[in-house]
This record gives structure tokens, C-alpha cells and sequence, in this order.
């Protein structure tokens, strides 16, 4: 249930339909009240983030060289229209393949999403609910499992934690102190995923600002001994003891999650070009 502010507030006065999953009915999109976010980028190879990505109809962005960035984030939903959660997204740079990407890539990125076809793709998406599992599995078709997640958030510094659900260890830390700040916006976030071999692209609608900063001491680490494919995935990728370039943090986090839009099938492979940069 929402707060009678909330519900005067023209950012959550929006549309719902009705979704049912195997966990209850929901509405979308779903509205996000009282939120907190610690998101890192990082740099990775192409190649390296393109063999977790797997999607023929999705290519990996070239933003820095023949790096893309990687996104690791951290939420804690205090206050949800599906109840309180925990998540954390691990999401690679891309675009549909036979588009092109204006230039330069790192500030389409940043830009406006109805402006150009870039956006993100989630490849690892833990939850701490049921509920929010089934949401996001049925509704998007996103990797999502149930884990515990920890978040704790405390001026400057920050330590995260995902469970390894197989053993109940650390699967992946992120710690340390952020480096110097400046003020900036939270961004807007157009997601790509499939559900039943249909591409969508779904637009996450952001407000309440955030610290912009340098990595700072921050470190993301991934157990050695784990054998859970997301463990697996932040290794192929290289980020097993990265520094991030740079972090975003707020503790005013509110956001609505739209329902997903078909997004048309590319041309075969043989005829579609490879996403260019221009």
C-alpha cells in the first residue's frame, strides 16, 4: 500500500494494468516509493562481456576502446507496490544487433531513451522475495533467483553481499569507501530482455538524485570457490577483484518500472549488419 503523499504525487499518478504471476497479481508498471541504490561500472572486455550475453539479437556496446562498461548494482526497496526487497543487477552495454549507435556510445548511454536504441541487459538478477522473483521472471523474463542480499549504506562507505544460495557463503562483496563526489542526476534505464523468445525493451523511469564519485577503495569480489553460474559469469568477465570507474549512490531512489515493449525481429544475420558506431 502506498503513502497518501505517494499518492498525491503527479511521478507515481500513472496508468496500472493488471499481471498476474504464479506468486499473485501485481501491477505495472510497478512503483517504487522509498528506495536506496549503489551502482559501480566497470570496464570489461567486448569479447568477454559478449560471452555472457548470448543473445543473437543483442550486441555488446564498445564504449572505451574495446571495452564496454558493466554495471553492478545494489538496491534496497524500503517501499514498493510489491513490498520491501533486496536486489542486485549485474547488466552489460547493448543495443539490437543491425542498429547503429550514435556517437559517442558512453554519452547515448547517458542520454535521453527515446533518443537512440542503447540500453542495458541484465545477464544475473538476485532478489530476496518470491514475490519479486516470479515479477520479474514472468513478466520481463529476467534472470532473477532468491537469495539474501546485504546492503549497508554509511556516509561514504558501503559494503554489499550476495549469498551463494548452494552454500550459504559470500558469492560476491562490494566494499570499501567511494572517492570524490559531485551531485548528479539518477538515470533513466532502458532494460533488454526476452521472454518467450520475444525481445523487449522495458524503460525504468528514475527521480531523487544521487552523489556521482570515483571508485575510491571499492573492490568487488567473487568467492573462488563458488560454482554458481553468477559466480562464473563475474569471473569470465574479469571483474573478480575490479575497481569500478566510477559510482552511483542515493538513499532518495524512486523509480517506476514499466511494462516491457515487443521489440521488432532484426534481419537475419547473414544480411543485418553488426551495431557501428557513428
Amino acid at each position: 500500500m502506498s503513502h497518501p503523499d505517494w499518492d498525491q504525487d503527479v511521478f507515481f499518478q500513472y496508468p496500472l494494468s493488471r499481471f498476474s504471476t504464479s506468486a499473485g497479481e501485481i501491477d505495472l508498471p510497478i512503483l517504487y516509493y522509498d528506495c536506496s541504490v549503489v551502482m559501480a561500472l566497470f570496464r570489461v572486455d567486448v569479447d568477454k562481456a559478449a560471452a555472457v550475453v548470448r543473445d543473437p539479437d543483442l550486441v555488446v556496446v564498445p564504449v572505451v576502446g574495446g571495452q564496454t562498461l558493466v554495471g553492478v548494482a545494489f538496491y534496497e526497496y524500503r517501499h514498493t507496490a510489491i513490498a520491501p526487497y533486496n536486489e542486485v543487477g549485474v547488466a552489460v552495454a547493448v543495443g539490437p544487433r543491425g542498429t547503429s549507435a550514435p556517437r559517442p556510445a558512453l554519452w547515448s548511454l547517458l542520454g535521453p531513451l527515446d533518443k537512440n536504441p542503447l540500453g542495458l541487459h541484465i545477464v544475473d538478477l538476485p532478489v530476496t522475495t518470491e514475490a519479486a522473483c516470479a515479477a520479474g521472471r514472468e513478466a520481463w523474463g529476467y534472470p532473477k533467483f532468491v537469495t539474501p542480499i546485504g546492503f549497508d549504506l554509511e556516509g561514504k562507505s558501503f559494503r554489499g553481499t550476495v549469498t551463494d544460495p548452494q552454500d550459504r557463503s559470500d558469492l560476491v562483496t562490494l566494499a570499501g569507501r567511494f572517492g570524490l563526489g559531485v551531485p548528479g542526476p539518477l538515470l533513466d534505464l532502458a532494460l533488454y530482455s526476452r521472454l518467450e523468445g520475444q525481445m523487449l525493451r522495458t524503460l525504468v523511469n528514475t527521480r531523487g538524485g544521487a552523489i556521482v564519485s570515483t571508485g575510491g577503495s571499492l573492490r568487488l569480489d567473487v568467492s573462488a570457490s563458488s560454482r554458481h553460474p553468477m559466480a562464473e559469469r563475474l569471473r569470465a568477465m574479469g571483474l573478480d577483484g575490479a575497481k569500478p570507474v566510477c559510482v552511483s549512490r542515493s538513499e532518495r531512489l524512486q523509480l517506476r518500472l514499466n511494462a516491457g515493449a515487443p521489440v521488432a525481429a532484426p534481419e537475419p544475420a547473414s544480411r543485418a549488419p553488426a551495431m557501428a558506431v557513428r
